[in-house]
């Protein structure tokens, strides 16, 4: 809540149903709940009761000035997409194709500076005398076989932004719901432990929140039902977890930063529309890659770096470089030009992170309900089908008009989404990446346990918090980089205003990034080729440094080196680091990769996400 918040008068509208962002699962709840509007059996019984004789009003708010604004490929069986869409089309949506070829790959130390295991030195080395044998090529070792929890054969490639901008467009043709996108939601309203609405963001304030010229407090909408979809970092769904808590044993701990590109490939490539690479083992063994091939010769390729990669360096521009020029993917990517950049929190911790998805008067759906299946990998399609059977769930209740209690949408939604597909797979997968708790080598046998026997037997673990996987400079570089000169490089690069991953991995070998101009390129100049970051003035800072203290106690400041816009930078006296929201693009990395927990709540760090405007609206996506 800003520092205005509290006691000025606020403007209040009421609606039926308010709606907290719009992705993938809001554009399976609207999509579905506006068919059950537009049927002429439900208008007598799907009425307002906020505007008697008027169809529900139904009101979606989105933090992105455009609901398409994702830089994001995605490859998926479309299970829950083909259930509300059972003739769909692809031809209709930008980017869209079928899956025709997949391939798995690991991929070996091309340039020496990976750090490996004994077991992965081994396996390298393996390579490199059998490289003649077919399945090794180009310093990589192609699976002979994908165990079908792992195959999306039949499934769908698409871009997420495309498709928001479709399901959207049909939603707002549709005129039975509102998506307004521009204007960020602050915080659920709560009477007790019943939401009873939401709260815009206030406008007009200074960065920290005060009012100032042109302030504008944020309106309160009132509303019977409340629909959280705001992803894995959303302000309003984190202070709902902050005020009700979590199911007991269920926890937050495992995510990701993924970092992506759209690539125009070579006119000459040999990759065809429809093609499915993923990819294992460099540039670091806990790093996952993938390239999927769109029509026209668009890609979208990138990186996953997961939080129980110990490095305090996640500079995941850079890695991605580093996996583009890997030779088993250069071979294709060479002479390839960015369209396209972006970057996104994932939420890893699968079912073992849903919160309570219902209470009095809201409902949660979607990536930040703990909808993805962290077996497969899978978290579009789940989110989409979350969304489905909500609106399913809400419409019977309308029908038979009852309130939106806790008790009413548990039967509804929640024990009706546990006993789904959808439930049923997030059971199986909920423990398969305990395994990488204790290394990569033990992640991947957990993993392939788990889905040869259904989940039935896995590596199980408590995972660490994410904090506690991130090692000091001095520790993770030990024997490499001695600390006189770990402390060097600090200096400099709090002077300089710089992170310091770029000279720390120039000095452990890693070379340097041939720039080319149109794939290579700096990070500073993929943002200004790949999108423009759109940060409103009126908003205040959407990230804060709770306690000054433990920033100036910090000496990884790991935010600095997992920012993904370069929009958090040193101090000059190395203390609170300096955030420029003109660069932020709000994929949230900074909040799972703080390395100081927050005071008096040792599941949350030291940073806070709020309610703001603005991220990166990629020139193509």
């Amino acid at each position: 809540m800003s520092e205005a918040a509290g006691s000025v008068e606020r403007q209040q509208m009421d609606v039926d149903i308010a709606c907290v962002g719009f992705g993938p699962a809001m554009g399976g709840f609207l999509t579905t709940l506006s068919r059950e509007l537009s049927k002429p059996e439900n208008q007598e019984v799907l009425q307002s009761k906020t505007m008697p004789g008027m169809p529900l009003q139904v009101n979606c708010y989105e933090r992105s000035d455009d609901i398409g604004f994702g830089v994001s490929g995605v490859v998926t069986k479309g299970r829950g997409i083909r259930e509300t869409f059972p003739d769909l089309d692809t031809s209709q949506i930008p980017m869209a194709t079928a899956v025709k070829k997949e391939k798995v790959a690991y991929l070996f130390d091309s340039v020496g500076a990976s750090r490996r295991s004994k077991a992965l030195s081994f396996l390298d080395g393996v390579g490199s005398l059998f490289k003649w044998l077919p399945f090794f090529k180009d310093h990589a070792m192609e699976l002979p076989y994908i165990p079908p929890f792992m195959a999306k054969h039949h499934g769908l490639i698409f871009s997420i932004g495309q498709f928001n901008q479709w399901a959207g467009s049909n939603l707002m043709a549709s005129g039975m719901v509102q998506i307004w996108p521009g204007m960020p939601v602050s915080e659920p309203l709560f009477e007790n432990e019943k939401i009873v609405g939401i709260r815009l963001a206030d406008q007009g304030v200074t960065k920290t929140g005060k009012p100032d010229v042109g302030y504008m407090p944020g309106m309160d909408l009132k509303a019977a039902l409340t629909v959280i979809g705001d992803g894995p970092v959303g302000p309003a769904g984190e202070a709902i977890d902050q005020k009700i808590g979590m199911p007991k044993g269920n926890h937050k701990r495992d995510w990701a930063v993924g970092m992506k590109a759209v690539v125009q490939l070579p006119e000459d490539t040999k990759l065809e529309e429809g093609t499915v690479y993923h990819t294992f083992g460099f540039p670091e063994p806990e790093i996952f890659g993938f390239l999927y091939v769109h029509p026209d010769r668009l890609a979208s390729c990138g990186i996953f770096v997961p939080s129980w990669f110990k490095s305090p360096v996640k500079a995941s521009y850079r890695y991605l470089q580093h996996w583009m020029m890997h030779p088993y993917l250069w071979r294709h990517l060479e002479g390839s030009t960015l369209k396209s950049w972006g970057a996104k929190s994932l939420q890893e911790s699968g079912q073992r992170g849903e919160p309570f998805l219902v209470g009095d008067g809201y409902a949660r759906i979607g990536e930040g309900s703990g909808s993805t299946d962290m077996l497969t990998g899978s978290g579009v399609d789940e989110a989409w089908a979350t969304g489905a059977q909500l609106a399913e769930g809400v419409t019977s209740l309308l029908k038979e008009k009852k309130a939106f209690t806790k008790e009413n949408l548990e039967t509804a939604y929640a024990k009706k989404r546990q006993k789904s597909w959808v439930g049923k797979n997030a059971r199986i997968a909920k423990k398969a990446r305990d395994g990488f708790q204790y290394g990569f080598i033990r992640g991947l046998l957990g993993m392939g346990l788990s889905g040869v026997t259904g989940g039935a037997i896995n590596l199980a673990s408590n995972p660490k918090r994410s904090y506690e996987h991130i090692e000091s400079f001095e520790d993770y570089y030990k024997g490499k980089i001695s600390s006189e000169e770990l402390n060097e490089i600090r200096n400099q690069s709090a002077h300089s205003g710089a992170s310091m991953h770029e000279a720390i991995m120039d000095r452990v070998g890693w070379p340097k990034i041939p720039y080319d101009g149109k794939l290579l390129v700096s990070h500073q100049d993929a943002l200004l080729m790949g999108g423009k970051v759109q940060a409103s003035g009126s908003f205040a800072d959407h990230i804060v440094f709770l306690s000054s203290s433990a920033c100036e106690s910090c000496t990884t400041k790991s935010c600095i080196e997992v920012c993904s816009g370069q929009a958090i930078t040193p101090s000059e006296n190395g203390g609170v680091p300096q955030f420029d929201k003109e660069k932020c693009v709000h994929c949230g990395a900074c909040i799972w990769s703080c390395s100081k927990p927050r005071e008096n709540d040792p599941e949350r760090s030291n940073i806070d996400l709020k309610g703001a405007a603005g991220g990166l609206h990629s020139a193509e996506n």
